[in-house]
C-alpha cells in the first residue's frame, strides 16, 4: 500500500516537472541590499527581494513588474506570525521561483509579453506596500515599511534599465493586485513621461460587504491594517480626502479616480473573498460553510444563493468603471483566485474565456490598443470554460 502511494505521488511529481519544463521556468532571487539603509525593509528588517527575467529582442526596453500576493496582517500578533516566514522576511524566501502564465518567456504561451523584462516582486510587508511607520517596537522588531519597499524596488529597477522603458506594466495577484491598483498612478509618476504605462490587477478587487453573520468583518480588518501600518498617507489622496482611510483600501472607492489605464481581472465568485469576506471562520462557528468553501460543487442551495448575492454586490462595486475608456474588465464567473500567473488560466487551449477570448488575448489587445475589452460573465454555473478551484481542507483562512 505504501509503495502504491509512493508511486502515485512520484507520478504526480514527474508530471508537474514535465509541465514546468514545457510551460514554466525558474528564476533566481535578487536582494535589494541598498534599501536597508533607507529603512525600506521587510517586517523583520531584512532587505526587499524580487526575481527578474531579462527582456530580449524587441522587448528589451519593455518592463512588466508583477507584485506577489499573500494577504495582510492587521496587528502586532498577526504580523509577528508572518515575520519569520516568507511573507515577512526575505531570509525565508526560496532562492528560485517558477515563472509561467503572464511571466512566461515562450511566445506561444505569452505572445504579447514573453520577451519583456519580467519581474516578480516578493511581498513581505503585510499591507500591500502601503505602510510607513518610523518607530520600531524593540519587543517585536516589526518594521512597517511597505511603501518604502515599493519605492526602493522601483528605484533599483530604474537603475537596471527601466528608466529607458518604452512600455511598462504594474501588475499583481491578490494583495499584489490591490497593490497595483493603489500604486498605479504612483508607478506612472516614477517613469518617464514618454513611457507607455498601464496597470493590471488580478484578483485584487476586494469588495466591502458584510459576511454571512451580518458583520462588517473585512471593513474592520482593513481599518486595523491601515492603522497598524500607518498606511493612510500612502493611499490615494482622492479617496482619503473624503473617506476614512480604511475604506480607501477597497478598490471600489479608488478606481474611478485612477488616471492611469487599468485592467481588472477577477472572478465574480472570487474564492478568496468567498472564504474570507463572505464566510470567514468567525462568521461560521459551526463550520456549515466548510465543504462549500473547499469546492463550489459541494455548496447547498442556500449557500449558492448567498454567493449569487455576493456576485451582484461585486458587480455593483465595479459599475463605476463600466464604460470607462481607460479601464478594462475581464470578470468571469469562476470559483477562482489569481488567473494570470498560471498557464492553464492565462493562455492554453482549455483556458477560461469570455466571448471566445482568453485572459492573455484580452489583456494584450487592451494594452496595445488593438481593441478595448470589458466583459462580464453570466452567473454560475453557466461558464464551461472555468477552472474552478478545489482547496486543501487544511489551508488556513484569514
Amino acid at each position: 500500500m505504501a509503495n502504491a502511494r509512493s508511486g502515485h505521488w512520484l507520478s504526480i511529481l514527474v508530471f508537474a516537472l514535465i509541465l514546468l519544463e514545457t510551460e514554466g521556468f525558474y528564476v533566481g532571487i535578487t536582494y535589494v541590499d541598498s534599501a536597508v539603509a533607507k529603512g525600506a525593509v521587510c517586517l523583520d528588517g531584512s532587505p526587499p527581494a524580487y526575481h527578474m527575467d531579462k527582456g530580449f529582442g524587441a522587448g528589451i526596453n519593455n518592463w512588466l513588474v508583477h507584485i506577489e500576493g499573500g494577504g495582510w496582517c492587521n496587528n502586532a500578533t498577526t504580523c509577528l506570525a508572518r515575520r519569520d516566514n516568507r511573507l515577512g522576511s526575505s531570509k525565508k524566501m526560496v532562492k528560485q521561483i517558477a515563472f509561467s502564465g503572464m511571466l512566461s518567456n515562450k511566445q506561444k504561451f505569452n505572445p504579447d509579453f514573453y520577451n519583456w523584462n519580467k519581474i516578480k516582486v516578493r511581498y513581505c510587508d503585510g499591507a500591500s506596500f502601503t505602510g510607513d511607520v518610523e518607530e520600531v517596537d524593540p519587543k517585536t522588531n516589526l518594521h512597517y515599511r511597505g511603501a518604502r519597499v515599493f519605492l526602493a524596488v522601483i528605484e533599483d529597477l530604474m537603475a537596471k534599465g527601466m528608466e529607458n522603458a518604452e512600455n511598462a506594466v504594474l501588475s499583481g495577484c491578490s494583495a499584489g493586485g490591490l497593490t497595483s491598483i493603489l500604486h498605479c498612478d504612483k508607478f506612472r509618476s516614477l517613469l518617464p513621461v514618454t513611457t507607455k504605462v498601464k496597470c493590471f490587477a488580478d484578483a485584487g478587487y476586494f469588495i466591502n460587504t458584510r459576511d454571512v453573520s451580518g458583520a462588517a468583518h473585512i471593513e474592520g480588518f482593513y481599518n486595523e491594517v491601515v492603522a497598524t501600518h500607518g498606511s493612510a498617507k500612502n493611499l490615494p489622496a482622492s479617496c482619503t480626502s473624503s473617506l476614512k482611510p480604511g475604506l480607501c483600501f477597497f478598490p471600489q472607492h479608488v478606481v474611478q479616480q485612477i488616471k492611469t489605464p487599468l485592467f481588472i481581472i477577477n472572478a465574480a465568485y472570487d474564492s478568496w473573498q468567498i472564504k474570507n469576506i463572505l464566510a470567514p471562520g468567525v462568521a461560521d462557528p459551526h463550520g456549515t460553510w466548510h465543504y462549500c468553501k473547499l469546492d463550489i460543487k459541494d455548496c447547498s442551495s442556500s449557500q449558492l444563493e448567498a454567493m449569487q448575492d455576493f456576485r451582484l454586490q461585486f458587480l455593483s462595486a465595479i459599475k463605476g468603471i463600466i464604460g470607462s475608456p481607460s479601464k478594462g474588465l475581464f470578470i468571469n464567473s469562476c470559483y477562482a483566485h489569481c488567473q494570470t500567473e498560471m498557464q492553464e488560466t492565462w493562455m492554453r487551449n482549455d483556458s477560461p474565456q469570455l466571448g471566445g477570448t482568453t485572459i492573455a488575448k484580452a489583456v494584450g489587445d487592451w494594452y496595445f490598443d488593438r481593441s478595448p475589452f470589458q466583459k462580464i460573465d453570466c452567473a454560475y454555473p453557466c461558464d464551461s470554460t472555468c477552472h474552478n478551484r478545489v482547496f486543501d481542507p487544511n489551508e488556513q483562512e484569514l
